[in-house]
């Protein structure tokens, strides 16, 4: 280890990697969505570059997570879908990593790279030193669970303060808890590079942000999701694939958890606080996301406090997306529409980054951990799936080309009814989602249909382009395969 530390420039920054859960691509001001408030994340879209095509590798947390922290598809990582008994560690987390060559690491929230399930998720080799757990909100754990303690220490009950209609309240709140715990990680003394690894559960179902936050966004001045009647028609022909809502009219959702908190239960029917139309749940989606921008606002200040803004690198970025009502559907599942599959990613390092660059290069969220080893001068594996993003972040590469092609892998993620297989590739003017071992099947023209309402699947005039569409897709699932063991003689 001491040799490796040695090897680090005496420049090496200190990396601030914020990952929000379940955050869509549009859900940025200065990015376009006039209907957010988002000042702290516009300062880093002003400050850095941010990525407007960024796909994650699976729809689903897990599978999404042990692939963009290893860098490699989730088939290779052999960590598919929700609930895995453990991590099985066929490659490195880039923390572990980092933490090998002298990096302080520390984790604040969500890891989720295995089950959670009436436990606290078995740790994996994983090189964090400061650990700050919690894989959600909820009062589901005796032990373990740092944010339950720390609401504890404060004289309140979470599994109380969670049955309140009104929400937790903001200073109690899990996304004030991973600022106040990501503020004290960075006012810690040491010698070498730090990487905080913030995963904050918002804006995670079930939707309840605090009510001052809530009243800050009205409804009735929300924008209508994308959907079309044509989408009842769609959604029915894939009824049997698993996705965790069935098919409303968007003012008619579909949700198992309200929207807002429930009154108190009742022998019968809970009453629902509020409606459950989409223009509700997407102010009540905004609300949690203002939160974890004030809170990320807080975590700039301690940085510029401590002077080590300067030599931080910033990136912000989700796991996945959230349907929100479009095309009648809402949270996830085996799906890959760009609300769903599509994400925020930016880096900041002002002085060393390029400054209100807005590239729409495609990339995929593997390209983190190559990035972040050619950044620290690490060599990239060989057969790493990831591309690093350092020449366009350097200003050294054609800021609008990265990859030909993107994909994202569903396999049997959430154990539901189906369980369902599919993949799908999108290219700059077509996206192919195929089902496996379903008949039906999608192919959208992204440039003439950008909101991905007319099914081309079966259109006689595009059959041609679905075939080589379909022999690109399979190529690179071949090429995506986990090889096993390496060579090392011809026989």
């Amino acid at each position: 280890m001491r040799e490796n530390e040695q090897k680090m420039s005496v420049e090496t920054p200190n990396i601030l990697w914020i990952c929000t859960d379940q955050q869509r691509y549009d859900t940025i001001g200065a990015l376009g969505n006039p209907h957010v408030s988002t000042p702290n994340i516009d300062s880093l879209v002003a400050d850095g570059v941010a990525f407007t095509h960024a796909y994650c590798q699976s729809p689903i947390c897990t599978p999404s997570r042990a692939s963009f922290l290893t860098g490699m598809y989730p088939s290779a990582t052999h960590v598919n879908g929700n609930g895995n008994d453990y991590f099985p560690e066929t490659y490195p987390l880039i923390t572990r990593t980092l933490a090998d060559i002298g990096y302080d690491c520390g984790l604040i929230g969500k890891l989720h790279l295995a089950s959670a399930f009436r436990r606290i998720e078995p740790r994996a080799n994983d090189g964090y030193r400061f650990w700050q757990y919690s894989h959600a909100p909820r009062d589901d754990w005796k032990e373990g669970h740092d944010y339950a303690d720390w609401v504890r220490s404060k004289g309140f009950v979470l599994g109380e303060l969670t049955k309140n209609p009104e929400g937790v309240p903001a200073e109690l709140h899990q996304t004030t808890w991973c600022a106040e715990k990501t503020i004290e990680f960075i006012r810690e003394e040491r010698d070498g590079p730090w990487l905080a690894s913030v995963n904050i559960y918002d804006p995670h179902p079930p939707f309840n942000s605090p009510q001052s936050y809530r009243e800050q966004f009205n409804p009735t001045d929300m924008p209508e999701p994308l959907f079309k009647e044509s989408d009842l028609e769609q959604q029915h022909k894939l009824r049997q694939i698993d996705f965790q809502s069935k098919v409303c009219n968007p003012d008619e959702l579909d949700i198992r958890n309200p929207i807002l908190a429930q009154s108190p239960r009742s022998k019968t029917k809970p009453e629902i606080v509020g409606r459950r139309d989409a223009k509700t749940l997407k102010a009540a989606y905004y609300a949690m996301i203002k939160l974890i921008d004030d809170q990320l606002g807080r975590i700039l200040e301690t940085l510029n406090e401590t002077g080590q803004r300067e030599n931080t690198v910033i990136i912000f970025t989700s796991d996945h997306g959230e349907m929100l009502g479009d095309h009648g559907l809402i949270q996830k599942g085996c799906r890959f529409y760009e609300g769903l599959v599509r994400v925020p990613l930016i880096f900041s390092w002002p002085g060393h980054f390029e400054s209100g660059l807005k590239s729409d290069a495609l990339v995929e969220l593997i390209d983190k951990v190559p990035t972040l080893l050619e950044l620290t001068g690490l060599p990239i594996p060989e057969g790493m799936h990831g591309k690093s993003l350092l020449p366009i972040l350097r200003g050294e590469a054609e800021a609008n080309h990265h990859r030909d092609f993107v994909r994202c892998e569903y396999y049997d993620a959430l154990d539901m009814r189906d369980h369902s297989f599919a993949t799908m590739l999108r290219d700059k003017r077509y996206k192919l989602v195929v089902y496996h071992g379903h008949k039906e099947g999608e192919l959208y023209d992204l440039v003439d249909d950008p909101h991905e309402f007319n099914n081309l699947w079966h259109a006689s005039e595009k059959q041609n382009t679905k075939l080589d569409l379909l022999k690109r897709s399979f190529d690179t699932s071949m090429f995506a395969m986990d090889r096993g063991p390496e060579r090392v003689g011809p026989m």
